[in-house]
């Protein structure tokens, strides 16, 4: 073999390899990943506090971007707008989002929480779900809460046609709640376990069940140009997930600064926060139907669309960390 030829394969060789890292031949080297962090996926807070990502990615000359969202639907724009690469979501929320449109893959477990139920207030007369017949009920659309509402309601024969819903986020409904302004509000930790310790606000319907997965997600077009790339941010989640199972001090305490709670409110949220699994797959493929199903009559998901086609599209395993 000539020392040209030789030469033109190892070059060929080093080049394939580099398009390995960056995704695929022709795609643009990034420069920087897009990050969403938030308190209801505290996971992410590890992650960012201890700059896992930044450490294994600066000899790439790649930067981390930490965006804050303050809820599933803040995740999704930022999604939809390409102002995030990944994003935290629950899982029936990144359902929304990929039937309208918005091109996202769910690839990740970050926990299986109970983040969500129907909260009245500390002297609301309210005991059931059916009572809610006629009154003033407050959610963020495009939430777990909102979702769990529904799916509420829908256990005792009821809709969402059957309450006055007022849409709000996730601070102001709470805020609405205590004020008396609302009936119930479809709470979110940590602020419902702020508003139950803090205010007496009570849990009037709980189910874990029927509380999505929380997600991550990444961008369709960012995971099919990149997918060693991304494969890489998995680990270092995954990692930032087994830290925080082996560190519950430093993930309160984490949760404590970045929501700005004390330390019985974030303990509260945390010990209905499961963050043993990460595997996405059958199980969340279900759950997500299930709410699915609720959504379309609901309206929010158009009638004519496949709801077990668009979960199947969605979620992806295929970037999955290696279990040890």
């Amino acid at each position: 073999m000539s020392i040209t030829k030789r030469s033109f394969l190892a070059g060929a060789t080093t080049l394939t390899a580099f398009a390995v890292m960056t995704g695929k031949l022709g795609a643009e080297p990034v420069k920087t990943i897009r990050m969403d962090f938030a308190t209801y996926n505290p996971v992410s807070l590890i992650l960012k506090n201890n700059a896992f990502l930044e450490k294994e990615l600066t000899g790439d000359g790649i930067s981390v971007e930490w965006l804050p969202s303050a809820g599933s639907n803040v995740a999704l724009d930022l999604l939809k707008n390409d102002k995030a690469d990944f994003g935290s979501t629950a899982g029936a929320a990144a359902l929304i989002g990929r039937a309208n449109g918005n091109p996202l893959k769910s690839i990740y477990v970050f926990s299986r929480p109970e983040w969500t139920a129907l909260v009245v207030g500390a002297a609301s007369p309210l005991r059931s779900l059916a009572e809610l017949k006629g009154k003033k009920v407050a959610a963020t659309p495009g939430t777990d809460p909102h979702i769990f509402c529904l799916r509420a309601l829908e256990s005792v024969g009821l809709t969402d046609k059957d309450i006055v819903l007022k849409p709000m986020p996730h601070a102001d409904g709470r805020a609405a709640l205590e004020k008396g302004e609302v009936d119930a509000w479809a709470g979110l930790d940590p602020i419902m376990a702020q508003s139950e310790l803090v205010a007496k606000s009570r849990l009037l319907f709980r189910d874990p069940v029927l509380n999505t997965y929380g997600i991550l997600n990444v961008r369709e077009a960012f995971a099919a140009a990149q997918p060693e790339l991304v494969k890489r941010v998995l680990k270092l989640y995954d990692r930032a997930r087994l830290y925080a199972n082996e560190h519950p001090d430093e993930l309160r305490a984490a949760l404590v600064a970045a929501a700005k709670i004390d330390d019985a409110v974030a303990a509260r949220q945390l010990e209905r926060t499961d963050l043993r699994n990460s595997t996405i797959g059958t199980a969340q493929q279900r759950t997500i139907t299930a709410a699915g199903q609720v959504l379309k009559k609901s309206g929010i998901i158009p009638e004519a669309v496949n709801i077990d086609k668009v979960v199947a599209g969605m979620i992806d395993n295929s970037f999955a960390p290696a279990k040890a």
